[in-house]
């Protein structure tokens, strides 16, 4: 009898996931344009796609059942479904490249094997104090040559400027609170760049086109990479399994977004520049391949998305001036987390932090988020 009810709830959250939020698509007009509009033609697409799993307002029983089917299909848009399959129980292996002393803490270099032919490097500081298990963070970094930054290593005055101002360097202001945190190069930058010598912050194009012929994509990659890295960490470290935390600023807010949203096992989620709507952000501005999930908005919005961390606690930092994740788009966005979470049961657990700038990470509002729900 459960099995027939629980098909029957999924059969009814299918016949109203394709009457919600996709009016265009049935109602596109005919009529030819005299002028191409590259741009208008793209926001079309956007407000035309399916978004299946749009939420509405679900009763908890149904709010189950929608996360369940959509986080399965999200894993598949994302590869991160046939990377399993294809990688089903491997663990990982690790080496420690050195060492230093911070004074409150060491600051370690590792690499992973995150596949059997794919070597991850990472940064971990941990606190000298440690006494019992501590909290985890991990947090990938967005683009940008120095892929430790986050971690408060720094390759000139200049560089070391923009983190300070920026607070892009989360993981070592987080570490000096007390928690282990991890901060792990992106695939397709640093060593896992086709050709380490090139002047080019990353290969994430060129990444995004192979992953494409076999169903994966570079954010699945790294979300996969993250979720390496974290069963190595709960097996391995004094990390309490309760307080696992994800968050990064631009590219490391999206795979936050993502990772977030299909790894349950993560806390505390907090993405940083990285939330509007698909349309207002990556939908109609340039950005780079790695921010594209073939099919994403079939599925959902933005907002849609993030509504799987439910009933996590989740807290999306913006700024208000940020020009290519603009703030109005977030706020859009966050009335459809805000129901979700409603739904839930617990619309104490979400948060949209705007700062007062614009495309950096306002360590302030992560801060006060994390002391909260911990």
């Amino acid at each position: 009898m459960k099995k027939l009810v629980a098909i029957a709830t999924l059969a009814c959250l299918a016949v109203l996931a394709s009457c919600s939020r996709n009016p265009i698509y049935a109602d596109r007009s005919s009529e030819p344009q005299t002028q191409f509009d590259f741009n208008g033609h793209c926001a079309t697409m956007c407000r035309s796609s399916l978004q299946k799993y749009a939420f509405e307002n679900y009763g908890p029983k149904r709010f189950k059942a929608w996360q369940k089917k959509f986080r399965a299909e999200l894993k598949d848009a994302l590869g991160v479904s046939i990377i399993e399959q294809q990688l089903k129980g491997y663990k990982p292996t690790l080496e420690q490249i050195d060492s230093e002393d911070l004074g409150f803490a060491v600051r370690e270099r590792w690499q992973i094997w995150t596949e059997p032919d794919v070597n991850i490097p990472f940064i971990m500081i941990r606190p000298k104090t440690v006494e019992g298990k501590v909290p985890l963070v991990i947090t990938p970094h967005g683009h940008g040559k120095n892929t430790e930054q986050y971690a408060g290593v720094y390759v000139s005055p200049e560089d070391s400027i923009s983190a300070v101002d920026g607070q892009r360097n989360m993981a070592y202001l987080f570490a000096q609170q007390g928690f282990i945190t991890i901060t792990p190069a992106a695939r397709g930058f640093a060593g896992t760049m086709i050709d380490e010598d090139s002047e080019d912050v990353s290969c994430c194009a060129l990444l995004m086109c192979r992953d494409a012929l076999v169903g994966r994509t570079p954010v699945g990659d790294r979300v996969w990479d993250i979720m390496k890295i974290l069963d190595w960490a709960l097996a391995e470290l004094p990390v309490d399994e309760n307080k696992v935390i994800v968050t990064g600023n631009s590219g490391g807010g999206t795979q936050s977004v993502y990772a977030g949203a299909i790894d349950t096992r993560i806390n505390i989620c907090m993405p940083a520049s990285s939330f509007s709507s698909y349309e207002a952000s990556i939908g109609v501005q340039e950005h780079c391949a790695c921010n594209y999930v073939p099919g994403v908005m079939n599925l959902g919005d933005m907002g849609d998305v993030l509504g799987l961390v439910a009933p996590r606690p989740l807290c999306l930092i913006q700024g208000k001036d940020d020009p290519i994740f603009p703030v109005e788009g977030a706020k859009e966005q966050f009335e459809t987390i805000r129901k979700v979470y409603e739904a839930a049961g617990v619309p104490d657990n979400c948060e949209l932090y705007i700062g007062p700038e614009g495309h950096r990470y306002y360590f302030d509002g992560a801060d006060a988020f994390v002391q909260k729900h911990l």
